[in-house]
């Protein structure tokens, strides 16, 4: 004969104070909180029989249904991609066989799409920052997001928005290394290009327009400010050797050669 399943009778379903959350009694006695939604999938009510199997059954609908919940409210207040997600379930210690359904869920009403993430991600990026594709691939690298998806995504970057940009971001960096010589100024530039995220071919592309006329009186006045300072440094050498010092050390300020040499020959004449 076949054992019968026990059955236990719903005595009341009461309201908590917190919306769409319901306390379940059985045989007269607090059992279970329930959500809304799981009360109405069962059709649960006052009088009805369950048993063991139904309420394992809802138990495990409730525990999605909150964690559904939880990520709702996650997601409300910016989009997320699928890893952050997953982090934040396992954050709120969630039962690992329940992630994958909560997941599904929220794929399927479409609050989680890396792809919808990603180009979202891009455009903020885009008009928003001076950062290059390369930073911006690598910020969504870390937010696990997949190459392709990144690739895609990074289309609406196209070589001409990438040059407004750049060139914005030429500008800003020449005026910020403005005091440097014209050469050590260029380096930095062009690095700073570089580290943004933008390739050599898109620093090529706009660094004529990026940068200011050359400020000729502004750099003659630096070049003799930094020579005399060295000159004064290697005192201690005579003749060539002090010569040499002083032009290597300016040479590693980023000075060029000819204005270098241009600066000793006359502190020669003025010491003869």
């Amino acid at each position: 004969m076949k054992k019968e399943k026990q059955q236990q009778e719903i005595t009341a379903i009461v309201a908590q104070k917190r919306p769409g959350r319901f306390n379940v009694f059985l045989n007269g006695r607090y059992a279970f909180p329930v959500a809304e939604s799981v009360l109405i999938k069962y059709r649960l009510y006052k009088g009805m029989e369950v048993d063991k199997e139904l309420l394992e059954q809802i138990s495990n609908d409730d525990q999605v249904a909150q964690a559904y919940s939880k990520m709702l409210d996650y997601l409300s207040h910016q989009l997320r991609t699928e890893h952050e997600v997953k982090q934040k379930l396992t954050e709120l210690a969630v039962p690992p066989e329940i992630v994958p359904v909560v997941m599904a869920k929220l794929r399927e009403n479409r609050l989680l799409d890396d792809q919808e993430y990603a180009a979202a991600f891009v455009r903020t990026e885009m008009n928003t920052t001076l950062k290059g594709p390369g930073v911006i691939r690598q910020k969504l690298r870390q937010k696990r997001v997949g190459e392709l998806l990144i690739d895609r995504a990074l289309e609406q970057f196209n070589i001409e928005q990438q040059q407004v940009n750049a060139t914005k971001l030429v500008k800003k960096l020449a005026k910020r290394y403005a005091n440097q010589p014209v050469r050590r100024q260029e380096e930095k530039v062009r690095q700073g290009v570089i580290t943004q995220g933008y390739s050599g071919d898109v620093y090529q592309l706009v660094k004529e327009t990026g940068f200011p006329t050359s400020d000729q009186e502004g750099q003659e006045e630096l070049l003799t400010r930094e020579a005399q300072k060295a000159w004064r440094r290697y005192q201690r050498y005579q003749g060539y050797e002090r010569e040499l010092k002083v032009k290597q050390a300016l040479y590693r300020k980023g000075f060029e050669l000819d204005e270098i040499d241009h600066w000793l020959a006359d502190q020669e004449n003025l010491n003869n």
